[in-house]
């Protein structure tokens, strides 16, 4: 059963740009069946905000990180909140978590300069992370060296984690997924606009738009769709793009 099984939004009418996002603003109650969520749709849909809300709910700094990382003010960017978060309630089973990471993929760049601050005081900083600075590694295996190393239990709130990642680095970081997952250890909120990621076995695929938040299945995407026809014909879609 999920960490984290329930999130509810009211109608929104506080006055802020949370009323033009049409998958938020009636109002919002998920019911989340499975340690996997994914969050697809249109980049301005909603899915990002929603994810930030829970992450700060979750005590994360928005800027990627834990718990730990928000006690160091210089990284976490004072006045940086979520708009949403304030207007959000969580059901967690059997009690709220505490444990787990939060990362946003336009972001990561900062954490890693984070993580390098902190070594310089104390070389054990980068222990968590393969004991190399982050931004010794290239983009893709700093990203599986923390999802490797630093993932072990608790909840998991990514913004676009395949950003970095090559189609076989995704499929190994569907890998650590599984392994964490599996022993119910671990749940994964997940936004991400992959058409490989988001076949990973009995996830839940929520998708937003005008019509509020729905859960679809992989091969009613538009990720599915759209990638499918286009690999089964590039020539057309490049014809239309490409002519005169």
């Amino acid at each position: 059963m999920p960490l984290l099984s329930n999130i509810s939004v009211p109608a929104l009418t506080d006055g802020t740009y949370l009323q033009h996002i049409p998958s938020l603003n009636k109002g919002l109650q998920l019911k989340l069946k499975s340690n996997v969520t994914f969050f697809v749709g249109e980049n301005g849909s909603g899915k990002s905000t929603l994810l930030e809300a829970i992450a700060e709910q979750c005590g994360f700094n928005l800027r990627g990180g834990n718990r730990n990382h928000n006690i160091n003010t210089g990284y976490r960017f004072e006045g940086y909140e979520s708009a949403l978060a304030r207007h959000l309630q969580l059901g967690w089973n059997p009690k709220r978590i505490s444990n787990g990471f939060f990362m946003r993929a336009e972001s990561f760049f900062n954490f890693a300069s984070y993580l390098d601050e902190l070594a310089a005081e104390d070389g054990r900083a980068l222990m968590g992370y393969g004991g190399r600075s982050l931004h010794e590694q290239s983009h893709g295996e700093s990203f599986l060296s923390l999802f490797s190393n630093q993932f072990e239990s608790g909840i998991y709130i990514l913004d676009e984690p395949e950003a970095a990642l090559s189609p076989a680095r995704i499929l190994a970081f569907m890998s650590v997924i599984h392994e964490l997952e599996r022993s119910g250890r671990a749940q994964f909120l997940i936004a991400t606009h992959s058409p490989i990621l988001i076949c990973y076995p009995n996830a839940t695929i929520l998708q937003f738009d005008e019509n509020g938040v729905h859960e679809t299945n992989y091969e009613d995407t538009e990720h599915f769709s759209f990638t499918k026809s286009f690999l089964n014909n590039p020539d057309l879609y490049l014809h239309h793009l490409m002519k005169g």
